[in-house]
């Protein structure tokens, strides 16, 4: 008599979004204010005259950060910023956090003071409020899980799912340091764990080492959107590494899209450093991730409007979805790009 072999699908093979849809793809939305779900950096509740928008993420020690050289103060900082990046890639405004952490009792009370000391200078700089959570314990390490709950006049919201052929294709800020940073980090972790009595050696590259450890959320670019009366016509922050989310909104609004190599922002740190770890420079803006920078489609009649807020780079055009995903390099040739970035299993 045969066994019944039990069929085992490993996670690897459907990815996150795929592993996503898979497991909610039975689930309708049974509430009227329910506006939108599952499938955007945040989901949004109708109240009427707004919308609320929400959004939650997870920090696992040993996965998403290496207490060996993240000081607890810049972790709580960064798990703030990390959800409210969600936040302003709706082109909303958040308001309120939860925090949840299940830790290990290898955290003092003196630790987890520290970490919320970060919670609360992230809170103080974006004028959130930290409105509940919970506690409780874990076998090993720490995890953090963080809500961040906001508000966007309803003609004002973002999707990543509405960009048009013919829009333009910007950026915030510049691409890659974050990465790069973590690649001096790690390194100083095994010369470290080779021989425990060297010193690390940043490289006096702080600016690269603190767009890891302490990264920021672009809340001075949507207030410059609401000033010059700009709304994109869909967004998403860069979390997971530039060509991921391209691939985001162009697989969701069933577009191609053309990336001009030279329109991508890397900071002279960021080069340098590549080059000395025998890495592309625009491999590193493409799949490093962390960066937490906006990237959004805009109108072309619109132009005028983003030449007007400092650290805003045109680098391409949404196409036909037929044209593929496509970068033109500064030698003059076209190459398909691939998302390559942060795999979250």
């Amino acid at each position: 008599m045969s066994e019944k072999t039990e069929k085992r699908t490993d996670v690897n093979d459907l990815g996150e979004f795929g592993l996503i849809d898979h497991l909610t793809k039975n689930f309708s939305n049974k509430n009227k204010s329910t506006f939108k779900g599952i499938g955007d950096d945040a989901a949004v509740i109708d109240n009427g005259k707004t919308y609320t928008v929400v959004s939650t993420d997870m920090l696992v020690e040993g996965i998403h950060f290496d207490l060996m050289y993240t000081p607890l103060k810049h972790l709580g900082y960064k798990s703030v910023i990390v959800n409210l990046s969600d936040i302003y890639a709706m082109n909303a405004i958040p308001k309120q956090i939860t925090m949840s952490l299940a830790f290990s009792n290898r955290f003092s009370v003196e630790a987890l003071e520290e970490f919320y000391e970060g919670v609360k200078s992230a809170c103080d700089r974006y004028n959130v409020d930290l409105v509940g959570g919970d506690t409780t314990s874990s076998p090993k390490g720490i995890v953090i899980s963080v809500t961040a709950i906001g508000e966007v006049e309803k003609d004002k919201i973002t999707y990543r799912n509405t960009a048009k052929v013919g829009d333009l294709l910007c950026v915030t800020g510049d691409l890659g340091a974050a990465y790069l940073g973590l690649q001096i980090l790690e390194r100083e972790k095994q010369i470290y764990l080779s021989s425990p009595g060297v010193q690390p050696d940043l490289e006096e590259q702080s600016y690269l080492v603190g767009r890891q450890l302490k990264p920021e959320a672009q809340k001075d670019m949507i207030e410059g959107f609401k000033k010059v009366d700009l709304v994109p016509t869909s967004m998403i922050d860069i979390s997971d590494g530039l060509a991921s989310e391209i691939f985001h909104i162009c697989k969701q609004s069933g577009v191609g899209a053309f990336v001009e190599e030279s329109g991508v922002p890397i900071h002279p740190d960021a080069e340098l450093m590549a080059i000395k770890f025998k890495m592309d420079p625009i491999t590193c803006a493409l799949s490093g991730g962390e960066d937490y920078e906006l990237l959004f489609t805009i109108d072309p009649d619109e132009v005028d409007k983003v030449k007007y807020i400092a650290g805003i780079y045109i680098m391409g055009e949404i196409t036909k979805a037929s044209e593929g995903i496509k970068l033109h390099t500064k030698g003059g040739n076209i190459h398909p790009i691939k998302a390559q970035g942060w795999k979250h299993f």
